[in-house]
């Protein structure tokens, strides 16, 4: 218990992020966040690979790449247009992207994989 509560204490705390700039103009970033947000919004929860995908399909020219996208995507969560869900499979997690007023469309991994047992009378 002593060697616990010496590393618990001597451990850093996880220093503060400051907030995202886009280096991208303003026209040109609304333009990149709206498409983003229809097609999480239309597609329902998606993950970081599903998302970019999509945008190849739309053909959107203000991305520079996927790592542009990801940067995008952060920024969006930061401004609360998306937020990022867990989805626990088995020892695996899946984050998923979706908008704050939908509800999410997937069910629940665990319930899916197991089904509960019946109660006896």
């Amino acid at each position: 218990m002593f060697r616990a509560a010496i590393r618990y204490f001597s451990t850093k705390p996880k220093p503060k992020m400051k907030p995202i700039e886009l280096k991208t103009p303003p026209e040109q970033t609304q333009t990149i966040t709206r498409a983003i947000f229809d097609i999480v919004k239309e597609h329902g929860p998606l993950t970081i690979q599903e998302t970019w995908e999509k945008v190849q399909e739309v053909g959107l020219r203000g991305l520079t790449g996927k790592r542009h996208m990801k940067l995008v995507m952060r920024w969006m969560r930061e401004r609360q247009k998306l937020k990022l869900i867990c989805n626990h499979v088995g020892p695996h997690k899946q984050f998923l992207y979706t908008t704050w007023f939908t509800k999410s469309t997937f069910k629940d991994a665990k319930a899916m994989s197991k089904p509960s047992p019946p109660k006896l009378p």
